[in-house]
Formats: structure tokens, sequence, C-alpha cells
């Protein structure tokens, strides 16, 4: 099988902070309007009839910064004393205790801790004021809400690309004895699969997984969930392809002790600054001895500590090299520029060190980029899923409906699949230049 995953926008309006703000307490002025109108009649005046008569996205923001910092005040002073007054009337009377529980009520309790703090200035009074990325902090992305209409969207970014929704991960069979990518059937057209000749015509690749979440998950946060969910379906792969977003070393050795799965995928180089600048000692020119609790460094010289530690909740082994030792070689620059003046590797434990090791090794050969080339074909499938169903836009708000919408989508996929196998119906040949079929032919 072979999995990959693209974006989805949200079916809502993008919104920045201000506009967030602005729309989080008007939202809820709405429900309340329907719910309590007495609560809200209460607090009206000229200038919130200005502000909240219409939506925030239909008038224009002012220019100038100075303008810009005044709205986002009145926005949080507003929100706070409506929620004031919401709690104030819920508390007093048992008839009014849910307004409390609103949803619009919560949106707005949320955008104000996120977004506004209440502070107390020098003269003893409450004040609000608006949070600041760099000093106060704001939470992180996949905590942040950007609509009020829409709770579960959030902003995610991928290379060069910035939305605000979900995205999809689609897993869809690729057994390398059914039909390639770029195969076109030669046999006329014949029915259940099968050509005028009786031969049997390969099945066609089928979508067997979608997992939506929101935009900020990572891609290696699902290579386990999907294999979870396929090994309760008892659809596990032999060889999974992915792209390099999907693995970890982790990943490789427990994907196949959990699940049987062997993860075909390039792995990520090595980030050390020597990796990345191409020259001095970078972890591969260390000699590493699990079994004596040891490294030994080009010069020859042994590791001074071996300290097993978990990082960010991943076991490693931080290695340490002593200082008297470091000090004085000759080509300390080319192996360290620690303000310590000592050297220390960070690796992982033996089966997951050495499975990376050999992963590196492996993808840089022409077998495994021949084999690898197979994992391409997902791409026609996204390509497919956008052009036929739409998947890079959402058409309900939420997560669990922006889910089954994906999941019909690739039912659909999988039915069109199917009525042109059933009827014999090639599969288009993709074009290519004559240049990348020769390189496909040299690395095969």
């Amino acid at each position: 099988m072979r999995t990959d995953s693209t974006h989805v926008i949200s079916a809502v309006r993008d919104l920045n902070r201000l506009e967030l703000a602005g729309e989080s307490v008007r939202a809820c002025l709405e429900q309340l309007a329907v719910a309590a109108p007495q609560v809200v009649a209460q607090l009206l005046d000229d200038s919130w009839g200005s502000r909240y008569a219409a939506r925030i996205d239909t008038w224009r923001m002012p220019a100038s910064a100075t303008k810009k910092d005044e709205l986002a005040l009145a926005y949080g002073r507003d929100g706070h004393t409506l929620l004031k007054a919401v709690y104030a009337a819920a508390a007093s009377d048992p008839d009014l205790a849910f307004l409390a529980r609103l949803r619009q009520v919560e949106v707005l309790r949320v955008m104000l801790v996120q977004n506004y703090l209440t502070v107390i200035d020098q003269r003893g009074r409450e004040v609000i004021k608006r949070r600041e990325a760099q000093v106060e902090g704001l939470p992180p992305g996949r905590s942040r809400i950007t609509s009020p209409y829409d709770l579960d969207a959030r902003w995610g970014v991928k290379r060069d690309t910035f939305w605000n929704g979900y995205k999809v991960h689609v897993t869809e069979t690729c057994d390398t004895g059914a039909a390639r990518d770029d195969d076109t059937a030669t046999s006329s057209p014949g029915s259940e699969g099968h050509g005028d000749d009786g031969a049997a015509a390969p099945p066609p690749h089928l979508i067997v997984n979608v997992e939506t979440t929101d935009a900020t998950v990572p891609d290696s946060q699902m290579t386990e969930p999907v294999h979870d969910r396929l090994g309760r379906r008892a659809l596990l792969p032999g060889e999974h392809y992915v792209d390099s977003g999907y693995p970890s070393a982790e990943l490789l050795v427990s994907s196949l002790a959990d699940f049987g799965i062997t993860l075909v995928t390039p792995m990520l180089a090595d980030t050390s600054p020597q990796a990345r600048a191409g020259a001095g000692f970078d972890r591969t020119a260390f000699a590493i001895d699990f079994d004596n609790r040891q490294a030994t460094c080009p010069q020859g010289y042994a590791s001074s500590h071996w300290n097993p530690v978990a990082q960010r909740g991943t076991d490693t082994i931080v290695i340490t090299f002593a200082k008297g030792t470091c000090g004085p070689c000759p080509v300390r620059a080319q192996c360290t520029t620690s303000a310590s003046g000592r050297r220390q590797l960070t690796v992982h434990p033996r089966q997951v060190h050495e499975a990376q090791l050999a992963a590196r090794a492996a993808q840089d050969t022409r077998d495994f980029q021949a084999r690898y080339a197979l994992r391409a074909g997902v791409e026609g499938t996204i390509r497919q899923g956008v052009a036929v169903t739409g998947i890079r836009q959402a058409r309900y708000r939420g997560l669990d409906k922006t889910r089954m919408e994906h999941t019909y989508a690739a039912v659909a996929l999988n039915l069109i699949r199917l009525g042109a196998w059933w009827n014999g119906h090639p599969l288009d040949r993709t074009r290519t230049s004559h240049l990348a079929r020769l390189e496909l032919a040299l690395a095969s």
C-alpha cells in the first residue's frame, strides 16, 4: 500500500486575530439575541450597534495601526463585559443557567483566554490587554481556534502552502502484481474484469483507508494510527510506501515489530552541522560499540560518558567525549564548535540506530529508487480526488463531518475504479518525457 496527504481548506472564511475577536463577540451577541434578548438589551448602546450590526468581514478594517489597536481593545472589553453579564444572569436565575453552556458563549470565552489578558494597573483597576506573541505568548497553533463557526479548523503550513482547515491522509493498494500506473491494457474491453481472450485483468488500486486531522498534525504522527486502523480491519500490507514526512527511525523498527510492515521510504538526512556542511566528522565517522557502551572518534579516542536519556518522549543515548581528549585534538575544528570544547553525540538505541543507518545506505541505490517509484502513483489518486470529489475544499464545518465527507469521497473513487475494471476500461497512460522514461529504464 501507499499513503500520502494533502491539505483541506475549511468551509469558513479566513480571519486574522482582529477579525476573529470581533466576529466572536458578534456571533455570541447573535445567539444571545435569540436565547435571552433581555440580557443583550441591557448592554446595547450606539457603539455596540455600530461595531456588531453587520458581519466583521463585510466592512473595511481601519488602515492605521493605532486604530486597529483601539478596535482590538474595544473587542476585548466588549467580550469581557458580555461574558460577565451572561454569567451573572445564569447565576441569578435558574431558568437562564443554560446561557453559560451556549456554544458561542464558550467560543467567546476561549477566544478571550487565547488573545487577551486581564491585568491590574497602578490604580488597582482591571484593564484588558491584548496578548503579544513576543511578550505574553500565544497558545500553540494546535490549540488556537481560527473561527467561531468551526472550532476544529486550524492554520497549517506545508512547504509553501499555508491554509486554514484540515489534512487528509489517503491509503490505497498498489500491489506489484496489479496494473502499474502507466500501464495500458492491450486486450479489447470485456466484462467482469476479463478481456475477450478470457485472461483476468489485474485488479484496480483501491482506497482502503482515509484519515482526516486538523492541519497542525504532522504526517509522522499518522503512520502508526494508519497501521492500527488497517490492522483492526485485517488489511495490513507487507510493504508500505510513504514519503519522508511519515517515517522516523523508531517507526522503521516498531512498524515491523508491531504490525509486520516494512516501511519503504527515504529517511530524512542527518541534521547535524557537520552533515549539513558536508565537511568534518558527522555521526557516521564514529564507531559506536553498544556492547561496551562506548564510542570511538575518527582519531581513535574513546568517549568518556554514555548516558541513556529520554528526549521529548523518545529514548536516546547521549555520548560525550572528555575535554582533555577534544581540547588538544588537531582536528577539533572539523569535529565540533561547541563552547564546552568537547564533542557530544546523540544516537538512538541499538536496534533503531542500525535500522536508520541501513535505510539511509539503501536509499541511495538504484534498486531502491526503482522500487520506491511505485509510491508516485498515490499522487494521481490525490489528483483524482481533487478533480472528481473536491477533497481539498471542505463542504461542512467540523472535523467529524469533514472526515465523513472524505470517507464518501473514497467510496466514490473506488466505485469509479471498479466500474472501469468491470467494464474493461484501461488505465490512462501517464504522459512522461522521453528523458524521464530513459531514466526509469536505466534505474530498473
